[in-house]
């Protein structure tokens, strides 16, 4: 007779399992997958065009700056005797300058001593300038040499004043007090008092043993015929937005100083600006393009933020096309921004206002640009904060969705387990059952 012939499934659950589970899974898990790398792709770019409006911003404020304060360069003829040394307050022009007399500070010293001799005791009263707190007192008791006065009074002027030190020379050793500050108003006055008298050595008062080695003296210059007296060496006011800074006594020659605009920190701001300008605009049409031969978009293709701020980038420089290109700054066609140093060097000689006007603080182009620049870059409410904590959500969500998407299949997976488990047993009883019916039928045919 025919027999039913078993021996188990001979499949291998746990890796259909797996098979069936994975099947199930690779349609969501591709679909979540290639939205978050679109999500990955807007964040990259928004995060560079964050960037590049950061760079424009950084350079438009350098700029306006500059274009509020613009430099003056000081240029003196050879053999002067004196610099000079232009601000921002310059005024452009031509001047003769005649150095009558420079500034000195007075300096005292006393006769020639013994090495190490004693001086003697009291009070040393040392006074400079007008103000009250100009003045020191040092009281020295018996057996003070000239090394211990000098290092008293340096201690107690703290560097302002007056400077002591001793000279040792061939007649002995001489005490020389020097004053910090040139001018007739800074000359010393030493006095001593009290004591044994022998402070009087070191004093310049009535009596007293100092002589005068240079004599403090004002500074006396001549710009155009006006004459202006100085204290100090360095003169400011005089021409203005100019410090001069005498060197040598030229009385009889007078030397020519040339006070112009210094555009070249201008210019430099100005090309940083463009540089910036160029890249927001490299930026904003990299990350929005559109491949019509391989239909391929980009990252921000189509989107709003992108298109309104080439739009308002389009209206502002063309509603100052003008103004800028008085400046030499000029925009193509495609957006692109140069420039021309020849031609703002031009205008400012003739309109030293006209930077200030467009691109100051205050200006025709900077106020509407720092607003545009603040509403895409504020941290709390800005266009680029918004839309990275919008996409950082769509990210978080779809992390989720991969979560639940895990879960799901885990769960599935213990379900086709469960499945082909019980679906195995009932073919192992089934084989049992066709193995007992078998042998009967065996046995059967035997009898």
């Amino acid at each position: 007779m025919a027999s039913i012939s078993t021996g188990g499934s001979g499949l291998d659950i746990a890796s259909l399992a797996a098979q069936l589970v994975q099947a199930a899974r690779l349609p969501t898990e591709a679909r979540i997958k290639s939205q978050a790398s679109t999500v990955e792709a807007k964040l990259s770019a928004v995060g560079q065009v964050k960037n590049a409006l950061s760079s424009l911003q950084t350079a438009l404020d350098k700029l306006a700056s500059a274009a509020d304060k613009p430099a003056f360069q000081a240029t003196v003829q050879e053999g002067a005797g004196f610099t000079a040394t232009g601000s921002s307050e310059g005024m452009a022009g031509s001047y003769a300058v005649e150095v009558l007399s420079v500034a000195t500070a007075q300096k005292l010293s006393s006769a020639g001593h013994a090495p190490g001799a004693v001086i003697g005791s009291g009070t040393l009263t040392i006074a400079w300038g007008s103000e009250d707190d100009q003045s020191l007192s040092v009281e020295f008791a018996e057996g003070a040499t000239l090394a211990d006065i000098a290092r008293a009074v340096n201690r107690a002027a703290g560097g302002k004043g007056v400077s002591a030190t001793v000279i040792t020379a061939d007649d002995g050793e001489h005490l020389v007090f020097t004053a910090r500050e040139t001018g007739v108003a800074n000359a010393l006055s030493i006095t001593a008092s009290g004591g044994d008298g022998g402070l009087l050595a070191v004093s310049n008062g009535a009596g007293g043993g100092l002589a005068e080695q240079v004599a403090a003296a004002d500074a006396r210059v001549r710009v155009d015929g006006f004459e202006r007296t100085s204290a100090s060496n360095s003169i400011s006011g005089l021409v203005p937005g100019v410090t001069l800074a005498l060197a040598a006594a030229k009385p009889g020659e007078t030397f020519r100083l040339d006070v112009k605009q210094d555009n070249s920190a201008l210019e430099k701001a100005i090309e940083s600006f463009v540089s910036a300008y160029n890249s927001l605009g490299s930026v904003l049409k990299s990350t929005s393009s559109y491949d019509a031969n391989t239909r391929t978009a980009s990252a921000l293709t189509g989107d709003i933020l992108v298109r309104g701020l080439q739009q308002q980038l389009r209206t502002l420089t063309s509603g100052n096309s003008q103004a800028l290109k008085a400046l030499g700054i000029s925009v193509d066609k495609n957006g692109t921004m140069s420039f021309d140093k020849a031609k703002l060097g031009d205008t400012l000689a003739s309109e030293p206002q006209a930077m200030s006007r467009l691109f100051g603080a205050e200006g025709a182009l900077t106020t509407p640009l720092k607003t545009l620049l603040k509403a895409q870059l504020d941290s709390d409410e800005g266009t680029i904060a918004q839309r990275t904590d919008s996409l950082k959500k769509q990210r978080e969500r779809l992390d989720d969705q991969l979560d639940q998407l895990d879960l799901r299949m885990e769960k599935l997976h213990s379900i086709y387990l469960a499945q082909f488990t019980a679906m195995e047993s009932m073919i192992v009883q089934l084989q049992g059952s066709a193995s007992s019916l078998n042998g009967l039928l065996a046995q059967a045919s035997k009898d």
